[in-house]
């Protein structure tokens, strides 16, 4: 009975038993509910939103909504798929499109997480560059074009196309119309004389490396339409045709609006957000100085492109570039000899090797008795008066100096060729005269030296002579210096000359060499290199923060090293407002 002594008790009392025990149990369950909570409320600030600093919330990678602020958010996939530039484009902060990667790498470093080792801390900060995609075809062995992919801007057509619609307009003296036929290089040589190959030669204009050069990118063979694999990425901007239709007679609105215009809309593209514009470069057929533009009074010379901000960050290929500052570079004249195959360059070779040559030293060109500081006067005195030196005088008339066929057969029939500064630093001449197997004399360092570093060696002793110009001003006899040359140096030199042949010239942009680098491919791979060089810079934290822009010379002699006293430091030494000669 006393089992079921519960049951004999009133019914209010059972359920306030039964109501204490549930009140007890409900007690527990809400504590246990809120101490859940919080524990997860704390793991999920503590660890996802610290996780989350480097990762991004989309699934797959625009780089067409790329800004500066977004980069150090940007995941890398190992194995991302191909990139659409349809998308629109967003940017969240316009002026960012200004900043350098000198203000991205620290944004990179802050967001990333504490405690983590070197190697861990490496590998997340290069996970951040968006250019990473690019550095990383390098090591796909099975790409031929790993590291060399090329991006090209599809820009308006008022930048390049229309202006050779427009090509009568394109030189105040010449109609450029015939120069730019054959994909620039200009109407076909006739071999009458047998100087030249029986294919391959034209008239070629020295001014119209733009459109040779944007030719010959048209046949390069790793372009890319996906921005992000690109090596570096070509601005097909006609720069030199641009400032020739405006270098007379224009003022300098006219003369800068084309090149603020480009700067504009490159601005505005993604591609340029990624680096600035520093993986960027274009090309301009003429000197450095057409593009220097000092100062805004309408009297100045030339545009300028090269002074803007924005290009400043590019790179410029010139035919003459300025020995105090970084962002432009030499790159060779075009000749009289475009190529299709590679047995025109060998057989071309060959037959330089084979020439007999019956003058000791030549010169083509006209004095400058306007311009003291020319030398030109005392070497066309100097070669009127020797035997062994054949003489093109250029100042009176139509002279054979205007004729492609008599240039070259005394170029080929010369030991040596003086070329002296003209108008500037550099000539066409030297290029001709290489190209003819016949060694250049320079008679200052800017002609060739400090210019062509890309294409010529750096030691200057192994493929030309150099007099300085003090020592003709001085009577120095041209001939009994070159006369001292031992014949075995003399063989040495010009084989070494005619083995250059091949990156001096530029190839016909309708076909293809195999064998070959032309002067187009050595520029394209100097080009990448230094875009490369600058990305592997950033990702490891290389400042060049004791780099001085007025030795840019000296820099690109020696490679980068520590500056010293150099033997040519009185040829570049001049105040700033005798810089443009």
């Amino acid at each position: 009975m006393r089992r079921r002594q519960s049951a004999l008790l009133p019914s209010g009392e059972v359920m306030e038993k039964g109501q204490s025990k549930s009140k007890c149990s409900r007690v527990c369950l809400l504590a246990s509910l809120s101490a859940f909570f919080w524990i997860c409320l704390l793991f999920f600030h503590f660890v996802v939103f610290s996780d989350n600093r480097m990762v991004d919330s989309s699934p797959q990678l625009d780089l067409s909504s790329i800004t500066i602020q977004s980069i150090n958010t940007l995941p890398v996939d190992p194995n991302p798929s191909t990139v659409s530039h349809s998308t629109s484009i967003h940017h969240t902060d316009t002026s960012s499109r200004n900043k350098t990667m000198d203000q991205i790498e620290p944004k990179v470093a802050e967001s990333l997480p504490k405690g983590l080792n070197n190697k861990e801390k490496s590998s997340q900060e290069m996970q951040t560059y968006p250019f990473m995609r690019a550095l990383r075809t390098v090591e796909n062995k099975s790409d031929p074009c790993g590291g060399r992919y090329i991006y090209v801007h599809d820009l308006p057509p008022r930048f390049n196309e229309d202006m050779l619609k427009e090509c009568r307009s394109l030189s105040l003296w010449t109609n450029m119309c015939k120069f730019t036929t054959n994909a620039g290089l200009g109407p076909p040589l006739e071999n009458v004389e047998g100087v030249f190959s029986n294919t391959g030669w034209y008239a070629t204009n020295q001014f119209a490396v733009d459109v040779i050069f944007n030719n010959r990118m048209k046949q390069y063979d790793c372009l890319t339409k996906d921005s992000s694999l690109a090596a570096a990425i070509f601005v097909p901007f006609y720069a030199g045709f641009d400032i020739a239709r405006y270098l007379w007679g224009h003022n300098t609105s006219t003369r800068d609006a084309a090149s603020l215009d480009l700067v504009d809309w490159l601005m505005k593209r993604p591609e340029w957000s990624i680096m600035g514009g520093r993986d960027h470069f274009l090309v301009a057929g003429r000197i450095t100085w057409d593009f220097r533009r000092l100062t805004d009074q309408e009297t100045d010379w030339g545009n300028k492109l090269l002074f803007l901000p924005a290009a400043k960050n590019m790179s410029m290929l010139v035919v003459e570039s300025s020995p105090w500052n970084a962002n432009d570079f030499g790159i060779p004249y075009p000749t009289y000899f475009h190529p299709a195959k590679d047995s025109e360059v060998s057989d071309w070779q060959d037959r330089m090797r084979r020439l007999e040559r019956k003058y000791l030293f030549c010169f083509a060109g006209a004095p400058r008795p306007g311009n003291v500081k020319s030398i030109r006067g005392q070497i066309i005195d100097q070669c009127k008066n020797s035997e062994v030196c054949k003489l093109l005088e250029c100042d009176f008339g139509e002279s054979k100096c205007h004729s492609p066929s008599s240039i070259m057969q005394m170029f080929q029939s010369s030991l040596f060729c003086l070329q002296p500064q003209g108008d500037s630093y550099t000539r066409r001449s030297a290029f001709d005269s290489m190209l003819a197997g016949c060694i250049p004399v320079f008679f200052h360092p800017g002609s060739a030296y400090t210019q062509y570093t890309w294409h010529l060696p750096k030691n200057y002793s192994l493929y030309s002579v150099f007099i300085p110009e003090d020592e003709i001003r001085k009577n120095v006899s041209i001939e009994q210096r070159l006369s001292r040359i031992s014949p075995e140096t003399v063989k040495e030199m010009r084989d070494a000359v005619i083995n250059l042949i091949p990156q001096l010239i530029y190839a016909d942009p309708r076909s293809k060499l195999e064998m070959f680098r032309d002067a187009f491919d050595v520029a394209v791979q100097a080009v990448i290199d230094k875009v490369t060089k600058l990305r592997k810079d950033i990702i490891d934290g290389r400042h060049d923060d004791h780099f001085i822009e007025e030795l840019s010379w000296k820099y690109a002699l020696l490679d980068g090293e520590a500056m010293g006293p150099h033997e040519w430091d009185p040829y570049f030494s001049k105040p700033k407002k005798d810089r443009q000669v």
